[in-house]
Formats: C-alpha cells, structure tokens, sequence
C-alpha cells in the first residue's frame, strides 16, 4: 500500500484547469476497422482495475480500501447518493486527485496491468490513455468546431498535415454523434451549439487523443431527455472500441446504458465503500444486499 503526499502537476501539463482533456499522441501507422483515419485511430479499450484504493483530503479519509474491475470495452456505472465519493474516485483512476494540493491517496489503478501511477510514468501519458468528460460541457469559447476537436495538436505541438487534421476531426466528430449536425459549420464558435452538443464536442475532444478508456462524470445531468439519449446512443456506439466508466445520479440511465455497476455508500461520519457491484441487470433485479436494493428502487438516497 502507498500514502503518498500528492504533488500538484506542472502548469504546462495541467490540461485540466478547465475540466477538459486536450492533449494528443502520436499517429498510429496501419489499417483501421470501420473507416477511421489510419493516423489517429481510437486505441483499444483496455480493463482498468482499482486495487485498495484509499483516498484522503488532508487528514479527512473519503474512500476506503475501494477494489474494483472495469472490464475493456463496456460500460461500467457509478452509483450511490452525493458524497460517497464517486466523483473523487473517477478522478483518481487518471490522476486528477493529485491536482488538489492537500490530496493523498494509497493503493494502485492498473490498466491492462500496469500502475498508472508508476513513477516511471508521465503523468501526460496516463492522460492521454484515460480520457475525461465533465458533468458541465466547456467548449473553449474562442475556439470554432474544428479548433476544439484539434486542441491537443496545438498544446501539445504535435505536427499534422491538413488532410491528416481534416480525417481525425471528422473521426472523433463521427464517434461522438455529432458529424452530421455540424459538418457544415466545422468554422462556427463551439460554444455556439446547443447544451447537447457542446457536450459532444467535448466528447470529440477527448476521443481525439486515442483514449483507451474514457471517464464521464454525470454527462448529462444538465441535459434535457432528448440530449440526454443522444449521449447514451454514443455511449453504446463507444463502448465498442474503448471502456467507459460514468459517474451518474439516474438509475434508469445506469440500467440502460451499462453491463456492470458498482453502489458506493458512506455512513455518516465514515469513508465512502463500495458495498456491492457486478452485472448492472442483476445488481438491479436481485441485489445481494438490502442497501443496494433500497438505493435502486429509490427507498433512500
């Protein structure tokens, strides 16, 4: 077990000052499934395990000895009332936690086995493979569609051609829902479409950098019904190529839209836990424990 003081990251790399995720690899040589540019194909999701993860905010414990697996390529949803800590340990699995100067954290986040937060790995390269999407959608606002689908190109001073710029906007545009809505106005101000939109085109955003994994925390918590559908459907479309895990508030939304689920809970006055988690339909339908149960069909929470 690790409890490490938790250093705040340098300021040229703090991509998250404004909760969103701009930075980009390298191109990928070969072949890609489906149509998308062979130089920016979206990296195969890979399984993203929590082992004994505790998390502190100074001397306050808010997680404790939380264990979970997130299978590759599916959906794993977060559930449980405010405050449990579902959102601290979103944004410790790509290492936003240590953003916060009183943060310490102990335990390992594995993707595809390897610790995230292994010192011989970049804090950047954590990012890039583990994406973010925010509850409140922040499209740079001096930024047209296309400048915010490149924006990681441009802080990063990654090197593209035109046409290589032209397939990866189109590709993330076109895996996040939102291609044929905008592809006439790719020009226009980002922070001109709608609620809805502006959220996938942050979604587009982070697609652009090969995200193995992409974390969503309440995504359309400010949306309405027919935003909030849009979002699930790309959700779904998604899930196929890389692994999601949302934070949400909807318990009709994490029973459509995931295949497992995990329910966190803190008592008052104690840590959040998880306190049972599995396949979402069964967790729903027969959970284990009378907790679980009592959150699900709305008795508490």
């Amino acid at each position: 077990m690790r409890h490490d003081s938790v250093v705040p990251a340098p300021a040229a790399f703090d991509l998250y000052a404004d909760d969103q995720a701009t930075t980009v690899i390298p191109a990928v040589p070969g072949e890609v499934p489906g149509g998308a540019p062979a130089a920016y194909r979206v990296a195969a999701g890979g399984e993203l395990e929590a082992r004994e993860v505790s998390a502190w905010f100074g001397e306050r414990l808010v997680l404790d000895r939380v264990s979970l697996t997130m299978p590759a390529r599916s959906v794993t949803a977060l559930i449980g009332p405010s405050g449990c800590g579902k959102s601290t340990f979103l944004r410790i699995l790509n290492r936003m936690h240590e953003l916060v100067p009183s943060a310490a954290l102990a335990g390992e986040v594995l993707l595809d086995g390897e610790d995230v937060y292994d010192p011989r790995r970049k804090l950047t390269d954590a990012r890039r493979s583990i994406g973010m999407v925010f509850q409140k959608p922040n499209p740079f606002p001096a930024m047209s569609i296309r400048e915010n689908v490149l924006a990681g190109l441009r802080l990063t001073g990654t090197k593209a051609s035109r046409a290589e710029k032209d397939e990866l906007v189109e590709s993330s545009l076109v895996r996040a829902g939102l291609w044929t809505e905008v592809r006439d106005r790719l020009s226009a101000p980002g922070g001109g479409l709608s609620g809805g939109q502006q959220q996938r085109l942050c979604i587009a955003r982070s697609l652009a950098v090969r995200p193995e994994v992409l974390l969503m925390d309440e995504p359309c918590s400010a949306l309405d019904p027919t935003s909030t559908r849009v979002i699930e459907e790309t959700m779904t479309e998604l899930a196929r190529e890389i692994t999601i895990v949302i934070v949400t508030h909807n318990m009709q939304q994490a029973r459509r839209v995931s295949q497992t689920c995990a329910f966190f809970l803190a008592a008052q006055g104690t840590p959040g836990v998880i306190v049972e988690h599995g396949d979402t339909d069964a967790m729903f339908s027969t959970p284990r424990d009378q907790r679980t149960s009592d959150y699900v069909n709305g008795r508490f929470g």
